[in-house]
């Protein structure tokens, strides 16, 4: 039973990665007052940038750095009609994603002949697993050396970064001037801009944060947790991941759990296909897979309060002359 629980943790950690990425690319975003429905689309676009660039180039870095690029190019056009132009924000999200989902299994299609993939990564492709120092010699001391060398060593450089993002996210936005700043543009634009801050730059600052983790997140799924590009490969995790943000009432620590606990259900549904549970017998593969939407559903509808998000959230600001 322990080690059914560790691997089920260690997969819960794994699932979780692009969720953690994407809730925090979303926070910056959010609580600089910009509605960001695009979470999913970067995700994809950074996902067929990485794997592309990995086949090609036979380096995963360089794959990571055409996935935050390609990110961080959607992540600028976005912010393109919503802050210069004062376009409609959640308009510009849905058209974002709806114009990657498309364009890139035709990309896939026209460059590699794989109907709409990317070749499999092998090899300096990928990002490969991480063993931390002594978890080989810890691996038979009962419990914390299992958990040591099991759940917290073997994962590769992006789970980690995805980790210390939490931290850093929270001190950014609560301890310096320019997480003051991006909070105080989605609570008040006219007051910052009152005080002679530029509420377009730091929207565009925002929004180029969200860019750059996207852009991670969006890699993991290609060069790290998978060995390629595949049609949609993202699966809706963009939206889980702003779905984790609402019911972590756009704080770090609480977006965290809220990851995890989608993490965890999505890591259960994959343990649970064809294993027959006493009394009810096996559950249907749909039900299963639909169990992290469902509990979306449900989180959002009945169990996550009352939220407060910015208050400035989905406003454009127009400079009063």
């Amino acid at each position: 039973m322990f080690e059914v629980l560790i691997l089920l943790f260690d997969a819960t950690l794994r699932v979780a990665t692009p969720l953690v990425l994407a809730a925090m690319a979303g926070m910056f975003s959010e609580r600089s007052g910009i509605v960001d429905i695009g979470l999913e689309g970067k995700m994809l676009g950074a996902a067929f940038a990485a794997a592309a660039v990995a086949t090609t180039t036979g380096s995963a870095w360089l794959g990571l750095g055409a996935g935050i690029l390609a990110s961080l190019t959607l992540s600028s056009l976005h912010a393109y009609a919503c802050v210069t132009h004062n376009g409609n924000q959640v308009v510009s999200g849905m058209a974002i994603n709806i114009v990657v989902a498309g364009l890139t299994p035709t990309l896939g299609f026209a460059w590699f002949k794989l109907g709409g993939r990317t070749p499999a990564l092998n090899g300096d492709e990928r990002f490969t697993s991480i063993t931390l120092p002594f978890a080989d010699a810890l691996a038979d001391v009962p419990i914390i050396g299992h958990i040591y060398s099991e759940l917290i060593s073997g994962h590769n450089i992006i789970v980690y970064m995805a980790a210390i993002s939490v931290p850093i996210v929270a001190y950014v936005l609560y301890r310096t001037r320019f997480g003051l700043r991006v909070r105080a543009v989605g609570e008040n634009p006219s007051a910052v801009d009152t005080a002679g801050i530029s509420v377009e730059l730091m929207r565009y600052k925002a929004l180029a944060v969200t860019g750059f983790l996207c852009g991670i997140a969006g890699s993991y799924l290609s060069t790290a947790h998978g060995a390629g590009f595949i049609r949609d490969m993202t699966a809706g995790k963009g939206y889980l991941a702003l779905a984790a943000l609402i019911f972590g009432k756009w704080k770090p620590v609480p977006t965290l759990l809220a990851c995890l606990l989608f993490a965890f259900t999505d890591a259960l549904q994959a343990r649970l296909q064809g294993v027959e549970i006493p009394v009810i017998g096996v559950i249907p593969v749909q039900f299963i897979q639909a169990l992290p939407y469902i509990l979306t559903v449900l989180l959002l509808a009945g169990f996550v309060g009352k939220a407060h998000p910015p208050k400035a959230i989905g406003q454009p600001y127009i400079k009063e002359k």
